[in-house]
């Protein structure tokens, strides 16, 4: 790589970079799921980063790989690009140069929640250059860089070697990293861990705070100075873990998608769903549930000051603690499903009943053997989905034990379920 003395340099106006590429082509192996179907405030990882992109660039595309499924939210309007090779960013990059012929920003589709600010500011520091990314505590950002069409040609022999690292190529190309104090900008989402501090930040700090105010302290990095604006030449190190991220803007509150488990008696309706909500959370959505039932129940606890409250005649109470908190009203009649869902469950991306066979709008059905039925509780246009372990007929089945697929069916049909 060559590098030059910063005072002696004549900068030029940078050069307008107006395409932007989205890289969604990853495997995800470390996250043990599709990451691009990971939701935040409602929106999985993937829209919400193309939204983000589309108001910054005039042109973005969305680079994957062949035959790769993309999540139901993404517009229909959204420009993809096929990696001319498989394995890598680096190939998504390339094949995005070879398409464009002109400098490009690059994004993982994993990111948080980038920030304009961080992205304008490797946007400026690309004057002269071939490649302009951000640098933490000596930690480089590949994900979140500028790229010149001076880089095609080396990017092309590492890919024809099999070699997929980005920053193998940096010794052959002019490389300007810009410094940046805080490491908030740049959190991916690689692991479930990962992802839980993502949520953390963008679902409950980013809602106290506005876009770019959480601190490292927060993320147990320690408090650090803000971001330094110089740009300066470096000699390209190892690739690095990405440090965390940013709250975004929150949306605003939605009818939460409604879906019903149902089956008939002894068919597993419970079980299927405490197997199913540690998928759905690993997909990133916040899950209430509602338990039908027709007998009646008592939940408070007979002479607790609670309990008293109701016999003296509140017609509702509540129960809080730090940790839970119950709301205990009178009813006249019984509360439909749907309005169990708008009224409790506003802020939640999706509602899983258990029941509620005749007044669920969308319905997934449980039938197995051992039950001792001889035919499923709904005729095969009634329900969304069939689990079974027998040979039912149905359009989508999903064997006994697929949560993981079964959660993944859901997410990509929430607009669906909020159809109510």
């Amino acid at each position: 790589m060559r590098s030059s003395d910063a005072s002696e340099r004549v900068f030029t106006q940078p050069e307008p970079v107006t395409v932007a590429v989205l890289l969604a082509g990853g495997e995800s192996r470390r996250m043990g799921s599709d990451k691009r179907f990971l939701r935040l405030e409602g929106r999985t990882l993937l829209a919400r980063n193309l939204d983000f992109l589309q108001s910054l660039f005039d042109t973005v595309v969305v680079s994957v790989r062949a035959g790769q499924a993309l999540p139901p939210d993404l517009t229909p309007a959204a420009k993809l690009i096929t990696d001319r090779s498989t394995g890598s960013p680096l190939a998504g990059i390339a094949t995005a140069l070879q398409r464009f012929a002109q400098p490009v920003f690059v994004l993982a589709a994993d990111m948080a929640a980038p920030q304009e600010s961080a992205v304008r500011q490797v946007l400026e520091a690309f004057v002269d250059v071939d490649v302009a990314l951000p640098i933490v505590d000596e930690k480089y950002e590949p994900l979140h860089a500028v790229y010149g069409p001076r880089c095609l040609a080396p990017m092309s022999r590492l890919l024809e070697r099999g070699q997929h690292r980005i920053l193998d190529f940096f010794p052959e190309v002019r490389v300007v990293t810009v410094p940046f104090a805080t490491a908030i900008p740049f959190l991916n989402v690689n692991t479930p861990s990962d992802f839980e501090r993502a949520r953390a930040i963008v679902e409950g700090t980013g809602r106290r705070r506005g876009a770019g105010e959480v601190t490292d302290a927060e993320l147990g990095r320690g408090q650090v100075p803000e971001t330094t604006p110089e740009s300066r030449e470096t000699r390209a190190g190892e690739p690095q873990q990405p440090p965390p991220a940013s709250p975004s803007n929150t949306s605003p509150p939605h009818q939460p998608a409604l879906v019903a488990i149902v089956g008939k008696s002894d068919s597993g309706k419970t079980t299927l769903i405490e197997a199913l909500l540690p998928e759905l959370k690993r997909l990133g959505l916040r899950v209430g549930t509602v338990k039908h039932d027709v007998h009646g129940f008592e939940m408070d606890t007979p002479g607790k000051d609670s309990w008293r409250h109701g016999q003296a005649g509140a017609d509702a109470y509540v129960v809080a603690s730090p940790h839970k908190l119950a709301y205990i009203a009178k009813l006249t009649g019984e509360l439909p499903l749907v309005e169990i869902a708008r009224r409790f469950f506003a802020d939640f991306d999706l509602v899983l009943a258990e029941g509620y066979k005749a007044q669920a709008p969308h319905r997934i059905e449980i039938f197995r053997l051992a039950a001792g039925y001889a035919e499923p509780l709904c005729r095969p246009d009634e329900s969304l989905a069939l689990i079974t372990d027998a040979p039912v007929e149905h359009e989508r089945r999903f064997a006994l034990g697929d949560e993981a697929g079964l959660a993944r069916f859901i997410a990509q049909r929430l607009d669906q379920l909020r159809r109510y």
